[in-house]
């Protein structure tokens, strides 16, 4: 700012010369010349940016998408005051490749991580006890960091199945200053959680609820942070456990549902939501409170869609919706991974605006490094587009590169999955002969590459939301169009995809 003083002091000397001004005249074009430039330099700012992610949150569980029951208005704030992206689809339809996905900003795929991650130690015929997100992967965090951001990280990490040993990549190694993280869900639920890290250090129980321990410990962080570099801004990722079982919730909160629900597992799901909301709005205030709200962009989203209730032992609280999506979690159907997408920038975001364009978290990280003037190396292919022209705006852009899901594990036949423009097409492996895949070894990786995709469905999501109506076959004009594109989209991402070698 300084040599900006100095020149203005320098034309207000030219000025003097040439027009005889008086002297209150000079000192309030003075006056008024520097506070303009201050304003200035003050909205060109680079932003804060946190980055909230829920945990198996479906579509319909927040009031501004429709649900009749669950209080939302802290997230449904966020959306009604920046933008709300109707068709926005997290990198996976699972946990652990849906965070890997968000932080790199490329298909998890791409890094090898190809399913949920377990805890293991001992060696696995498909050698998923080594599957974890690689130092030689770059993060948001890591290029943000290099841009002169701060940054934290609390809540699930999930990234390795070797957690806090240097083994595997941490938190820290992702390039996050400050990190408090467990290595999958709370336990023994999110009541009174034993299983918290603080940067390297086992914290012990904490009691409280997680949702609103993580955004503690992300709160108490900017405070010191603003307190003591209030010119740096700050990157946080606050990814939750919630609403993901086991399910545990306030029950203050639980009672508000029980005379509107069926069954007190329901009233707990509920209630479950409704406290992630009451975190958001904790950290809102905070950034309020400390005076960079203005100049902070929230994006709140979810890793994917909910849970189907009682697949497994304890989802007896797995009480989520799709709304009018098709398939749930672990779905190539959009019930998948067609997630809540909203971002709010007061600074820098129209609010009101509703975009039906297709988004995705693998957007999160260019749009990032667009507003944090932070370099991606020329070398590093990303999948995603920066979305920073929608924000003032609203302004339309259509993607150049589809989105691309190979997901080998999923529960409907389909295990490759696009989204281009207003189209979605699905596909099998080998006739759905290609048998079901949670990591893949040299001997799959190369059946993977091989493998032809076949029993087209192609739906019109603009027309047709939740994929009744399959168009392939029907002698539609786009027909080889559409099947050529995911063709090379799938070849392209498998022929990047590492495989992880079993230990004999």
């Amino acid at each position: 700012m300084r040599p900006v003083v100095v020149a203005v002091k320098r034309l207000f000397e030219l000025l003097t010369v040439v027009a005889p001004w008086n002297e209150t005249t000079m000192r309030y074009f003075f006056a008024t010349l520097l506070c303009s430039i201050l304003s200035t330099s003050a909205s060109a700012a680079r932003p804060n940016i946190v980055i909230i992610l829920c945990d198996d949150l479906g579509y319909g569980d927040i009031g501004v998408h429709g649900h009749p029951h669950i209080q939302s208005p802290n997230i449904d704030r966020l959306a009604n005051e920046g933008i709300r992206f109707t068709n926005f689809y997290s990198t996976a339809p699972v946990c652990s490749p849906s965070r890997v996905g968000l932080l790199t900003g490329r298909s998890p795929n791409r890094a090898g991580v190809y399913d949920w991650i377990p805890e293991s130690k001992q060696p696995r015929p498909d050698a998923r006890e080594q599957v974890h997100m690689r130092k030689s992967e770059i993060t948001i965090a890591e290029l943000l960091k290099k841009a002169g951001y701060a940054t934290c990280m609390a809540g699930k990490w999930h990234c390795n199945a070797t957690f806090n040993s240097p083994e595997q990549a941490q938190p820290n190694d992702a390039g996050f200053d400050h990190w408090m993280a467990t290595q999958n869900n709370a336990s023994p639920s999110h009541a009174d959680p034993v299983n918290y890290v603080r940067n390297g250090v086992p914290v012990g129980k904490i009691e409280g609820y997680s949702c609103q321990i993580a955004a503690d410990e992300v709160v108490s962080w900017m405070g010191t942070h603003v307190k003591d570099n209030s010119e740096q801004p700050f990157f946080i990722y606050l990814p939750f456990h919630e609403p993901h079982e086991p399910v545990a919730s306030p029950p203050e909160l639980v009672d508000q549902y029980k005379d509107v629900t069926w069954h007190p597992d329901q009233a707990q799901y509920y209630a479950n939501v409704h406290n992630v909301d009451l975190a958001v709005g904790k950290v809102v205030r905070a950034l309020q409170k400390l005076g960079v709200r203005d100049n902070t962009l929230i994006a709140f989203t979810s890793d994917n869609g909910p849970e189907t209730l009682n697949r497994y032992r304890s989802a007896n609280r797995s009480w989520g919706i799709t709304a009018h999506l098709r398939g749930m979690k672990l779905h190539t159907h959009d019930g998948g991974f067609h997630v809540v997408g909203i971002v709010n920038w007061p600074n820098g975001i129209k609010p009101g605006q509703v975009v039906d364009t297709p988004a995705s978290a693998l957007d999160l990280l260019p749009t990032a490094c667009s507003l944090a003037e932070a370099v991606i190396p020329a070398d590093r292919s990303l999948d995603g587009m920066s979305l920073s022209s929608f924000f003032a705006t609203g302004q339309t852009v259509a993607r150049k590169k589809p989105l691309v899901w190979a997901y080998y594990n999923g529960i409907n036949d389909a295990r490759v999955a696009m989204r281009h423009g207003e189209w979605k097409v699905l596909a099998r492996l080998n006739g759905g002969r290609f048998s079901k895949r949670q990591n893949l070894t040299p001997t799959t990786l190369a059946e993977a590459k091989s493998a032809k995709l076949t029993d087209f469905e192609i739906y019109n999501i603009a027309a047709d939301p939740g994929e009744l109506s399959n168009l392939a076959g029907r002698n539609f004009a786009r027909q080889a169009e559409l099947i050529a594109k995911i063709t090379s989209g799938y070849q392209e991402l498998v022929n990047d995809s590492p495989a992880w070698t079993p230990v004999k």
